[in-house]
């Protein structure tokens, strides 16, 4: 009985309106949705330093161990590959666990991972440290990983959050690019090992202090919605996400936005992230600079995907993503003519263009899988997360191969060009969910 009044007193806290009103002015008070985005903003962020560091260490490593970049770019690979194939079961484990505990043990894995690398003296260390570790701890903090958060705390404005958590991972390539690349070329690859581990860390007490689980925790509605009780946890984690994968996998839609969501990683993590910075150094152009440019793309980044998310919320998805796949193709097959040992106008054009691309593609893929998926959609959208990490993991791997066998990169410009324009046609042939029709009734004889 207390447990019903007490859910009752926080449904009307939760609405104003509802309530009697009080004498005196009232204050504005911020929801708790709010700031549970926020710390997953800035957790994101704290994660995004380590997706930063790999493309900055192929030329120190390649220096100091002679490993080819096919070493290299496998280690990478298998970060990559780990990052999207941990997302489905870690969406799963936070339904079991809490998003705070699984958050912590992931932040904490990462963090070990690059202290360890500190002292790693051979390639299949590397493949340890910042293959296996790194991959499954930054995985546990993917955007599956935003899509719980704003599956359980918003109703309003998913696309617009969804904008925003999805830019925070930009946001740490702006902070954190610039610092390393300083950091690999003033004092070695090491220290800035180091850093990225120590942002991991100091982001665990936020997490622990602020982050909730559920909207139910603190006695209020989701942003924009109606009081709902926790659910129980979720168990068989690991079970749920494999069926919910079969059921989706039986499905057309799924296979459409894994494939687009493949060519997108394929394009980005996998193609710029890890690739831009030795192919600008490949012409001439210092680490240093290539870096900023490529923290500049975070800005952009930025501006663009939440620009996307509000979008999202007001156009045909599958037409966005259309066009974002399509623009993205036609900057890749110009940037081999662009690349120069110093930065000028065309440079910074691609760059700002592509930026407002980078991940624009997030909110509509995940709009998608929402509509399609409902209570699913966070584990099916791990799973095309882990087929967008499959494509970034391949193309890590192909493109350190290309740029061994062919002497530079131009090829997997092209081919990555060639890709997107594939994805944008993908997008258009997407099927939107029926929806279930209103009963007829009919009246009358005869």
């Amino acid at each position: 009985m207390t447990q019903t009044t007490e859910s009752a007193a926080a449904r009307n806290e939760d609405h104003p309106a509802d309530r009697t009103p009080s004498r005196g002015p009232s204050r504005p008070r911020i929801h708790r949705a709010w700031i549970v985005a926020v710390v997953t903003f800035v957790t994101i962020i704290g994660g995004a330093a380590f997706n930063s560091l790999p493309g900055l260490l192929i030329d120190p490593l390649h220096t100091e161990f002679g490993w080819s970049r096919g070493e290299i770019g496998l280690a990478v690979s298998i970060d990559m590959a780990l990052y999207g194939l941990t997302a489905p079961f870690a969406a799963a484990l936070m339904d079991r666990f809490g998003i705070r505990r699984v958050v912590v043990v992931a932040l904490t894995t990462v963090a070990a991972g690059a202290f360890a690398s500190v002292w790693m003296t051979a390639s299949w260390q590397l493949m340890i440290y910042w293959g296996l570790l790194v991959g499954l701890g930054t995985g546990s903090m993917a955007l599956a990983f935003s899509a719980t958060v704003t599956n359980r705390w918003f109703v309003a404005r998913r696309g617009l959050v969804t904008g925003i958590l999805t830019a925070a991972g930009a946001s740490g390539q702006l902070i954190f690019l610039p610092l390393c690349a300083w950091i690999v070329e003033e004092h070695g690859w090491r220290p800035a090992s180091v850093t990225v581990a120590l942002a991991a860390l100091v982001v665990v007490p936020f997490v622990w202090l602020l982050m909730r689980d559920h909207p139910a925790d603190v006695g209020l509605a989701p942003y924009g919605g109606a009081y709902v009780e926790k659910p129980a946890p979720a168990r068989g984690a690991a079970a749920r996400t494999v069926r919910v994968l079969v059921d989706a996998a039986r499905t057309g839609p799924f296979w459409l936005l894994a494939g687009t969501f493949a060519i997108c990683g394929a394009s980005t993590n996998g193609l710029i992230r890890t690739h831009f910075v030795p192919s600008a150094h490949d012409h001439g152009m210092p680490i240093t600079a290539a870096a900023s440019l490529l923290a500049v793309i975070g800005v952009f980044d930025i501006i663009g995907t939440v620009f996307s998310g509000w979008l999202t919320d007001r156009f045909d998805a599958r037409r966005l993503l259309a066009v974002y796949y399509a623009l993205r193709g036609i900057s890749l097959l110009f940037l081999p003519m662009l690349m120069a040992p110093t930065v000028h106008p065309p440079m910074v054009f691609f760059i700002v263009f592509y930026g407002l691309d980078w991940v624009a593609t997030v909110p509509p893929t995940l709009a998608l899988c929402r509509e399609q998926y409902g209570e699913d959609s966070a584990i099916v959208f791990g799973w095309v997360l882990a087929s967008h990490q499959v494509g970034a993991a391949l193309v890590a791997f192909l493109g350190g191969v290309a740029r061994d066998v062919f002497g530079s990169y131009d090829m997997v410009w092209y081919a990555s060009g060639a890709l997107c324009a594939t994805a944008a046609l993908m997008a258009l042939v997407i099927r939107r969910k029926a929806e279930t029709p209103e009963p007829v009734v009919l009246t009358g004889t005869g």
